[in-house]
C-alpha cells in the first residue's frame, strides 16, 4: 500500500472514532435531559446547554487562538446555528415532553434520511446501495425500539409534530454546516455554531434565571453536563467526522444512538429492555456497520514486463489524501462513510 493510501485509511479511522465519540455522548444527552427535564422548560435547558458549551468552546478557542471564520463559511454557521444549535434543541425537549419515548424516538430517526437526501440533492453526494440498505436496517430497527417504548406515556399531535419539526432542523443544519467545514475548521464551526444557537435562545433568559434558582443541584449539573460533553465535545469530533466524509453517511451514524440509550437506560436508570428492544438496538447497529462498509480494494497487480514493480489498485473506500477538505470529499460515502441530541 501506498503512503497516499495509507495516510487516506489514518484519516477515515480517526473520523470513524470522532463520529463515535459524539453519538456515544449525544446517547448519554437523552439520560441527562431526562434528569433535568423536571426542573427546567425546553427554552431554559437549551439556553443553559448553549451557554455552557459556548463557554467550554471560547475559552478553546481562546488558548488555541483560533480567531473568526472566514467570512465564506458564516452562512453554513449561521444557518446550521439557527436550525440545529437553536431551534432543534428547543423544538426537541419541547417535542419529548409531549409524547412518550418510543414516538419521539420513531419520529427523530427520520432525520438521517431526510440528511441523505438533503444531501445528494444540495451537495450532490451519491447514495450508493450499502448506504441505502444500512439505513433501512437501521431504521427498521428504530422501528422496533420506538415500538417497544411506546405506551409507557402520552402522546399528543402537538409532540409528533414537534418531533417531525427537530427532525427537520437536525437535517437541515447537518447538510448547511457540511460547505462551512471546507472553510473553516471544525472547531470554529462548532464554537460559532454555538453561539449563534444561544443567541437565538435568549428570550428564555429569564425562565432560565428563575428556574436555575428552584432547580435542584443535580438537574443543574446535568444541563452543564450537556452543554460541556454531548454539545462542546460531541458538536466538535461530529464536525471534523462530518469534513472527511460524506452527510448521508454521517447521518446513518446516529442510528447507533437509539441501540446506545437503551443500554445506557438500562445501566443508569435500572431500565431493563424487552426482547423487542433488543433485537431492535442490535438491528440499529448492523445497519450503521453496514452503511459505513465499502467495497474491498483490488489487490496490487504488478506491472506487465517489470519485474518488481507494483501498481496499486484502487483506493479503499471511503479514503482520501492526507490534507483533502470537505468539500473535495463530498463524495467519501460513494467513493467509498448520528442525533444531534
Amino acid at each position: 500500500m501506498n503512503s497516499p493510501q495509507r495516510a487516506g485509511r489514518r484519516t477515515e479511522r480517526a473520523a470513524a472514532g470522532a463520529a463515535a465519540v459524539s453519538v456515544v455522548l449525544w446517547a448519554s444527552a437523552f439520560v441527562s435531559i431526562r434528569s433535568a427535564g423536571d426542573a427546567y422548560s425546553p427554552g431554559a435547558l437549551a439556553l443553559g446547554r448553549l451557554l455552557s458549551g459556548a463557554a467550554v468552546l471560547g475559552g478553546v478557542c481562546a488558548i488555541r487562538r483560533e480567531g473568526w471564520p472566514p467570512r465564506p463559511a458564516w452562512r453554513g454557521i449561521a444557518v446550521s446555528g439557527v436550525l440545529w444549535f437553536g431551534f432543534y434543541m428547543v423544538v426537541l425537549n419541547w417535542g419529548e415532553q409531549q409524547v412518550d419515548a418510543g414516538t419521539a424516538a420513531l419520529v427523530v430517526n427520520i432525520g438521517p434520511i431526510l440528511i441523505a437526501l438533503l444531501g445528494a440533492r444540495l451537495l450532490g453526494d451519491l447514495m450508493p446501495p450499502r448506504l441505502l440498505a444500512g439505513m433501512a436496517v437501521s431504521f427498521a430497527g428504530a422501528v422496533a425500539v420506538g415500538l417497544s417504548m411506546s405506551g409507557r406515556g402520552g402522546s399528543s399531535v402537538l409532540g409528533v409534530v414537534l418531533c417531525l419539526l427537530a427532525a427537520v432542523g437536525y437535517a437541515g443544519g447537518v447538510v448547511a454546516q457540511k460547505p462551512a467545514l471546507a472553510r473553516a475548521s471544525a472547531l470554529q464551526v462548532t464554537t460559532f455554531g454555538c453561539a449563534v444557537g444561544a443567541v437565538v435562545c435568549l428570550p428564555f433568559a429569564g425562565q432560565l434565571v428563575h428556574e436555575t434558582a428552584d432547580a435542584p443541584l443535580s438537574a443543574t449539573l446535568n444541563m452543564v453536563y450537556l452543554g460541556v460533553f454531548p454539545t462542546a465535545l460531541a458538536f466538535t469530533t461530529w464536525a471534523y467526522a462530518l469534513a472527511r466524509t460524506t452527510a448521508g453517511r454521517m447521518g446513518a451514524t446516529t442510528y447507533a444512538v437509539p441501540a446506545l440509550v437503551v443500554g445506557m437506560s438500562w445501566l443508569v436508570l435500572a431500565e431493563a429492555p424487552g426482547p423487542l428492544t433488543l433485537a431492535g438496538g442490535a438491528l440499529c447497529l448492523a445497519g450503521v456497520a453496514v452503511s459505513r462498509s465499502g467495497p474491498r480494494a483490488a489487490p496490487p497487480a504488478t506491472t506487465a514486463g517489470t519485474a518488481g514493480t507494483v501498481t496499486a489498485g484502487p483506493a479503499p473506500a471511503g479514503t482520501a489524501p492526507a490534507g483533502t477538505t470537505g468539500a473535495q470529499t463530498t463524495t467519501a460515502g460513494t467513493a467509498s462513510t448520528e442525533t444531534g441530541t
